[in-house]
């Protein structure tokens, strides 16, 4: 009999445990997980509006998945002195005024006839309703999935984004502002046609640039143009910069063969015409 009670008391002590053990994992299965930390790339700033806000995290995911369409609400002349990377610029509304502009959703329709097509609209930030107005529109002729990068381009730029630069405003502002850095970003850049005006830092030398004076360090906010062989090559050295606590950085997205007009022509041929 005392073997039995044995048995018999083990076995409720093992019935006991197992009941408490599913009861733990039961409770434990039940309870919310603990939510995801939060980084400054996931703030946005709550406007009202019919459009949902995204933040910079979102907006960087949708870049990269080639999803959602991104769509630059300013000017074009805004739009080529620096735009984010892979954004579309929208021409204006016809009649509006530089205070109430807003970019022409007919343009839109045209050429994005389906009205699932995710679409980002963004400005100038924080005071900017070029964004707002724009996404209203785009609702209004029935677009379904519209959403507002609302920090904009000065947000963009504040949270460690590249700007890109078109051609004619890169060449407007090197001859007009005389403070801005042209950055040749060839990574042979001593062995092929010199840039005139050109500091050449190729992406090996992003860090040691700051030390030997090729990068402005007096004044964070320069204006930085990158140029390379590639837009790839560009924009790699341009983030490097951006990430040595630059803020005012552009890259051109082409080839150098797209910017005749920045080779220093004298130099190359009095190069070739010296005796080697």
């Amino acid at each position: 009999m005392s073997g039995y009670s044995t048995t018999t008391n083990r076995a409720g002590i093992l019935l006991v445990v197992g009941m408490i053990l599913a009861t733990a994992v039961s409770t434990e299965a039940q309870q919310p997980s603990a939510p995801k930390a939060s980084s400054i790339h996931d703030g946005v700033l709550g406007n009202t509006g019919s459009s949902r806000e995204v933040s910079t995290a979102e907006l960087r995911q949708a870049l990269v998945q080639s999803g959602a369409i991104v769509l630059d609400a300013r000017p074009y002349e805004e739009y080529a002195v620096s735009h984010i990377p892979g954004a579309r610029s929208v021409r204006g509304k016809p009649g509006t005024t530089p205070a109430l502009y807003v970019a022409d959703v007919s343009e839109i329709a045209e050429s994005l006839p389906d009205k699932a097509q995710p679409l980002i609209a963004y400005c100038n930030g924080l005071f900017c309703g070029r964004s707002e107005r724009f996404a209203e529109d785009l609702l209004g002729i029935g677009y379904l999935n519209v959403s507002r990068y609302q920090l904009g381009a000065p947000g963009w730029r504040a949270l460690g984004g590249v700007m890109q630069v078109e051609k004619p405003a890169l060449l407007r502002l090197l001859e007009q502002d005389k403070t801005s850095v042209l950055i040749d970003g060839r990574a042979q850049a001593d062995l092929k046609a010199p840039l005139r005006n050109a500091v050449s830092i190729p992406l090996r030398d992003a860090s040691k640039a700051k030390d030997d004076g090729r990068l402005p360090m007096t004044d964070h906010n320069t204006r930085i143009f990158v140029v390379g062989d590639t837009g790839a090559e560009a924009r790699a050295v341009a983030e490097a910069i951006v990430h040595n606590a630059f803020h005012n950085v552009a890259f051109f997205d082409g080839t150098l063969s797209d910017l005749p007009e920045l080779l220093d022509v004298e130099t190359l041929n009095g190069a070739r015409e010296t005796p080697g």
